[in-house]
């Protein structure tokens, strides 16, 4: 179908804004082409001689050696090696055949669906109740479908959770969304798989010279693929019904602060941004005939967090103190938006804590983030011995949706409103509104 991306109306005096208050304080340079996480919540701390190990991969506020990043790696990946999960927890992980027509029959019927397609990747369908659409705005998340998330597919590690299908069966999308570059968010022959259809999707990505490069070198006009700053945003228009007279449906996408690092290369991290995804849509883009008096459908609110972390913590056992900072990006995502339909937040990845804490959440750290943003309901991807398709971090394969129930529960959050899928299901959300 075809798909048109425009400026929101807002973006224009958004940039004017920009331009009054100078260089971000998440941009290094007067230039974008060099990222930090500007809050406290990201600041680290060395224990003394014995924790050298310790520091992070992602800091920027302290010094680290490559040498003592690539220790830390090494320790980290020797763990895993020595456990990896057995056939059985893994078999635990639910997976199915994804049923696309309950895609857009949610749609039809008023409901966002959600498909899980493992890791961190989601189909999203927002819904077109009341026009003439056949189908609503299809928006795909991190799509990674290779057997390894690495720069080759010889070396690095290799999936323990099969896709729920093939790439060729994923159904039209209009827009493909990646939080950062890694290799498990950002998969080249993933996206050239995409790319190759008759009816290509639009590209949203972060800011970085790396992104651009990386999209014109698979062959992607760049009137197709956006690289977005912090609070940026688009207007995507799709037309989607059979009827040249039919009005397109149209929503938004904005590019939103996350606690995260890039880099897919010795030489690249921090060059290209990270963050989540704010999909707000559809509407018509012109007028539905509408009885007098008869209310305006709400309009579907969606938060795709992408990788994040919330706040440092300087244990592998104990997440305390209380007051340790905490990330406020979230916060203030959720007064913008007023809350959220639907949040695709992470809950895996996060062992050991203390190098882990500053990039990656924990279930504790999900749930608070979920509250934060102020969503209605919520489902957690990116977990299954550090995720669900590769192992990557040291927590055991199950223990994420077990750890995220008991955080719920002592958060008070209901049973149901925030929780986890099989891979491959299909989960309909209803659309609230403004008192989401």
């Amino acid at each position: 179908m075809p798909v048109q991306v425009r400026e929101t109306p807002s973006q224009a005096a958004a940039r004017t804004e920009r331009a009054q208050r100078g260089k971000p304080a998440h941009w290094v340079h007067d230039k974008p082409n060099e990222f930090i996480n500007p809050w406290p919540s990201f600041r680290q701390a060395i224990n003394g001689v014995g924790d050298g190990l310790k520091v992070r991969a992602s800091m920027r506020c302290m010094p680290c050696s490559a040498l003592t990043v690539l220790a830390q790696m090494l320790r980290t990946g020797l763990s895993i090696s020595r456990n990896p999960p057995s056939k059985d927890d893994v078999g635990q992980i639910g997976s199915q055949k994804p049923d696309w027509g309950r895609l857009e029959a949610g749609a039809r019927d008023g409901q966002i669906t959600a498909t899980w397609l493992g890791h961190a990747c989601f189909l999203v369908e927002l819904p077109v109740a009341g026009t003439a659409a056949k189908r609503g705005p299809r928006i795909l998340f991190d799509p990674v479908f290779s057997d390894r998330c690495s720069p080759s597919q010889w070396i690095g590690p290799k999936r323990y959770t099969p896709p729920p299908c093939a790439i060729e069966e994923i159904p039209e999308v209009d827009a493909i969304v990646i939080s950062h570059n890694h290799y498990d968010h950002m998969d080249t022959t993933t996206l050239k798989t995409l790319l190759s259809r008759p009816s290509a999707p639009h590209v949203f990505a972060p800011l970085g010279d790396g992104n651009t490069e990386y999209f014109a070198s698979l062959g992607i006009p760049a009137s197709r693929a956006h690289c977005l700053d912090w609070w940026d945003a688009r207007r995507v228009s799709v037309s989607t019904s059979s009827k040249d007279t039919d009005p397109d449906v149209e929503f938004d996408v904005t590019f939103t602060p996350g606690q995260h690092f890039t880099g897919r290369g010795l030489r690249d991290r921090f060059k290209t941004l990270w963050g989540g995804w704010v999909v707000e849509g559809a509407s018509a883009s012109e007028s539905e005939s509408q009885s007098p008096g008869e209310k305006t459908p709400p309009t579907p609110k969606v938060y795709f967090a992408g990788d994040t972390g919330y706040r440092a913590v300087y244990s592998d056992t104990d997440d305390g103190p209380e007051d340790l900072p905490v990330c406020p990006a979230f916060k203030e995502i959720g007064e913008r938006w007023g809350g959220f339909d639907l949040a695709l937040i992470p809950i895996g990845a996060y062992a050991p804590r203390t190098y882990m804490s500053p990039v990656h959440c924990a279930p504790r750290d999900s749930v608070a983030i979920f509250k934060d943003i102020k969503a209605r309901r919520g489902l957690g991807m990116h977990w299954g011995g550090g995720c669900s398709a590769w192992v990557l971090t040291t927590e055991h394969v199950l223990e994420p949706p077990k750890k995220l129930a008991e955080e719920c529960a002592k958060a008070g959050v209901k049973e149901g409103v925030f929780g986890v899928c099989d891979i491959g299901e299909t989960v309909e959300v209803g659309v609230a509104g403004d008192d989401v």
